[in-house]
C-alpha cells in the first residue's frame, strides 16, 4: 500500500511536470508569434513609412482611376471619335472623289450607332406610344394583308409587261420557272393547306426587291461592284502569307497554295469580327428583318441570318441554346438555310476562280429570305413555337482580338483539310463512274455515256426553266448535278473553266460540242450553285445538329432529305429572279467578230439573235449609205447578211 501511494504520488508529480513543460512550451510558441506578429507589424509599418511621394501618388491615381472608369472610357471613345471625324473631314477637303467610300461607311456608321442608343434608350416608349396604331392595324390586319399581296402582284404583272415590251420574252421563262418551282414546293408539301402567305409573298418579295435595287438600279449595281472590287482586293493580301510560305513559284499549284490560303485569312478575319461584335450585331439587325416581315420565329430567323456568313455547321451555332426546343418545322427552316447558302470563307475560294464578285455576293443575301419561305411552305408550322424569346449571341471564346483571330486561323485547318479531301476523293469518284458508264455505255456501242452526260438530261428542263438558253441548258445542268450529287467546289471549278474560255474568245463549237455559255447563262448558273445542297453536306449537318441537340437526333435525320430539296430549290428561285432581271452587256460585237473571221463559223441561235441586234442598230441614209452603231464594226454587217438577210435594208447594194 505504501508502495503504491508512492507511486502514485511519484506519478501525480510526473504529470504535474509534463503539464508544467507543455505549458512552457505554449508559452515560449506564443511569445515567439507575438514577437514575429510585432516583426512583421514594425517592418510594414516602416515600409509605409519609406515610401517615396511619387509611389504615394501613383496608388492614389489608380485608385480615383478605378473610381471613375466609366467616365474616363467615355472621354477616350469620344476624343477618338473626333479624330475620325476630322479625318474623314481632312480626307474629304483633299479629295472628295477619293474619300466617298469613307464618307459613306462613315455615315452609315453613325447612323446605326444612333439608332442602337435611341432605340436602348428611347424604344419602349416609342413601343408604348404606338398602341394606338398597333391596335388598328391588328384589326385590320386581315384586309391589309391581301391588299397587300395583290399591290405586289399587280405590280409584278405590270412591270412585266413593260419589260416584256421593251426587252423582249426572255425573262418569261424565268418569270413561269419560278411559279412552277413554288406549285413543284406547294404540291409535295408536308401539309400542303397549313402554309402561310405572308411568309412566302414577303420571302419572294425581299429576294425580288434586292434583286431589282442590285441588277437593275445604276447605283446598287455600282455599289455591289465596288464591294465586289474590295473584296476581290481584299482577298488577295493572303498572297503575302502564301508567298512567303510556300515561295515564290506558290501560283503553280494554284487550287492548294493560291485558294486555300484564303480560307485561312477568311476564317480569321471573321473570327476577328465575330470578338468585336459585328457579326453578331450584323446577324442580328438581318434576323430581325426577317422575323417582323416574314412572321417566323426569332431563332429560325437568326439562323438563316447567320447563313449568309457562315456553314451551314456554323449557324446553328448562333442558336445552339434553342435547338433542343425548336420543332420540326423550325429544325427544318434551320437545315434549310444551311443548304440554301454558302459561307462568307467559302465565297473567297469561288472568287479566286474567277466567278463574278458581284453575283456571289448577291446571291448569298437573296438565298436567306427565299430559303425560309421555301423551308416554311415545304414543312409547315403545325405546332406552337417555344423558341419565340428574342436569341441572345456571345462574343465566342477568344478573350482579346489576337487569340480571337489566331482561333479563326486555327480553325480554318479542319475547313482546308475536308475541302482538300473531298475534292480529291470526289474527282476520282467522277472519274471512276465515268469510266464505268462508258464501260456500259460501250456494250451498247454508246461508249460516251457518262455521269455528267446524265446529269445534262436529267437537270436540263429546271435549268431551261432558269431561264437558260436552249443551247446552254444541257452545259448548266451538268453543272446542277455535279453540285447536288458530288461538291459545289467541282462545279464552280468547271464553271470557272468555261467563263476562262469564253473570256479567251476561241470559237463557240469544236466538232459540234459547244465550249463555252453565255454571260447571261454565267449568271443564272453562279446563282443556281450558290448553296451547300449536297448529299455530302448533308450528313455534316446531321452530324452537326445532333451534336448539338442529342435528344433531337431521331427528329434532325427525318428533316435531313426534305431540307436538302428546299435548299436546292431555294437556289433556283435565285436563279430565276437572276434571270428576269439581270441584263448583262452586249457581248454581240466582240462574238461576230470572232465567228466571221473564224474558218469554221457555226450557224447557232446565238449568232442570229446578235445578227438581229446588230441590224437594230443600223441607221439607213440612203438605201447604198448605211452604218453601224453600238460597237459594231462593217465587217460584221457583211456577214451577217450573208447569213441572214434583213428586211429594213438590201443588202446587196452594199456588197
Amino acid at each position: 500500500m505504501e508502495l503504491d501511494i508512492i507511486e502514485n504520488k511519484d506519478g501525480k508529480q510526473g504529470n504535474d511536470n509534463e503539464a508544467f513543460e507543455s505549458e512552457g512550451q505554449q508559452h515560449i510558441c506564443t511569445d515567439v508569434e507575438i514577437s514575429s506578429e510585432g516583426i512583421d507589424n514594425a517592418s510594414a509599418k516602416t515600409g509605409q513609412h519609406d515610401k517615396s511621394l511619387l509611389e504615394k501618388k501613383v496608388e492614389a491615381l489608380q485608385g480615383y482611376m478605378a473610381k471613375h472608369k466609366d467616365q474616363i472610357h467615355l472621354i477616350i471613345q469620344l476624343v477618338l471619335a473626333a479624330g475620325f471625324v476630322a479625318m474623314v473631314i481632312a480626307a474629304c477637303v483633299v479629295n472628295f472623289h477619293r474619300a466617298v467610300g469613307l464618307l459613306v461607311i462613315s455615315l452609315v456608321t453613325i447612323f446605326f450607332l444612333v439608332w442602337d442608343w435611341m432605340m436602348e434608350r428611347y424604344g419602349e416608349q416609342v413601343w408604348e406610344a404606338l398602341a394606338p396604331i398597333r391596335d388598328l392595324l391588328s384589326r385590320n390586319l386581315c384586309g391589309i394583308r391581301w391588299i397587300i399581296y395583290m399591290s405586289v402582284l399587280v405590280a409584278v404583272v405590270c412591270w412585266l409587261a413593260l419589260d416584256t415590251a421593251q426587252r423582249g420574252t426572255r425573262q418569261l421563262v424565268s418569270f413561269f420557272g419560278l411559279l412552277l418551282f413554288v406549285f413543284l414546293t406547294l404540291l409535295f408539301s408536308k401539309h400542303p393547306f397549313r402554309w402561310s402567305w405572308q411568309t412566302l409573298v414577303f420571302g419572294t418579295g425581299l429576294q425580288f426587291i434586292f434583286g431589282l435595287f442590285i441588277l437593275r438600279t445604276t447605283f446598287g449595281l455600282g455599289a455591289l461592284q465596288w464591294l465586289g472590287n474590295k473584296a476581290e482586293a481584299f482577298m488577295s493580301f493572303a498572297d503575302t502569307g502564301s508567298k512567303f510560305v510556300f515561295g515564290e513559284s506558290y501560283m503553280d499549284h494554284f487550287f492548294a497554295f493560291r485558294v486555300m490560303p484564303i480560307l485561312v485569312f477568311l476564317s480569321s478575319v471573321i473570327s476577328m469580327l465575330y470578338h468585336i461584335g459585328f457579326m453578331a450585331w450584323l446577324i442580328c439587325k438581318i434576323g430581325f428583318i426577317m422575323q417582323v416581315t416574314m412572321g417566323t420565329s426569332p431563332a429560325e430567323s437568326m439562323a438563316a441570318a447567320g447563313n449568309i456568313f457562315l456553314g451551314h455547321t456554323d449557324s446553328p451555332l448562333l442558336i445552339r441554346p434553342y435547338i433542343s426546343e425548336l420543332t420540326l418545322s423550325e429544325i427544318h427552316a434551320v437545315m434549310t438555310g444551311g443548304f440554301a447558302s454558302i459561307s462568307g470563307t467559302i465565297l473567297g475560294a469561288y472568287i479566286s476562280f474567277g466567278v463574278d464578285a458581284t453575283h456571289l455576293l448577291t446571291a448569298t443575301v437573296m438565298s436567306a429570305p427565299a430559303s425560309l419561305a421555301i423551308a416554311k411552305m415545304f414543312w409547315p408550322e403545325t405546332s406552337v413555337s417555344r423558341s419565340n424569346r428574342p436569341v441572345k449571341m456571345d462574343k465566342g471564346e477568344s478573350k482579346n482580338l489576337l487569340e480571337a483571330a489566331s482561333l479563326g486561323a486555327s480553325r480554318a485547318i479542319a475547313l482546308v483539310a475536308s475541302v482538300l479531301a473531298n475534292i480529291i476523293a470526289f474527282m476520282a469518284l467522277l472519274a471512276f463512274f465515268d469510266a464505268v458508264l462508258s464501260w456500259l455505255g460501250g456494250m451498247f456501242d454508246y461508249p460516251q455515256l457518262s455521269f455528267s452526260l446524265i446529269c445534262s438530261h436529267v437537270f436540263m428542263p429546271l435549268s431551261f426553266m432558269m431561264g437558260v438558253s436552249f443551247e446552254d441548258s444541257f452545259i448548266v445542268a451538268e453543272l446542277m448535278g455535279i453540285k447536288t450529287f458530288l461538291n459545289e467546289f467541282v462545279a464552280y471549278q468547271k464553271l470557272s473553266e468555261l467563263i476562262n474560255r469564253r473570256k479567251a474568245g476561241g470559237p463557240e463549237y469544236v466538232n459540234n460540242v459547244k465550249q463555252y455559255i453565255s454571260v447571261h447563262s454565267e449568271a443564272i448558273a453562279t446563282y443556281a450553285l450558290c448553296g451547300f445542297s449536297n448529299f455530302a453536306s448533308l450528313g455534316m449537318s446531321i452530324g452537326a445538329l445532333s451534336a448539338m441537340a442529342p435528344d433531337r437526333r431521331s427528329d434532325i435525320s427525318s428533316c435531313g432529305l426534305r431540307a436538302l430539296i428546299a435548299g436546292s430549290i431555294s437556289c433556283f428561285m435565285t436563279a430565276c429572279i437572276a434571270g428576269m432581271l439581270y441584263i448583262p452587256d452586249s457581248e454581240c460585237p466582240h462574238l461576230l467578230s470572232v465567228e466571221f473571221n473564224n474558218t469554221s463559223m457555226t450557224n447557232s441561235s446565238q449568232l442570229h439573235a446578235c445578227c438581229t441586234e446588230l441590224y437594230n442598230s443600223v441607221t439607213v441614209y440612203e438605201p447604198w449609205n448605211v452604218t453601224t452603231g453600238d460597237g459594231f464594226s462593217q465587217s460584221s454587217l457583211l456577214g451577217c447578211c450573208t447569213l441572214t438577210p434583213p428586211e429594213r435594208f438590201n443588202c446587196s447594194l452594199m456588197l
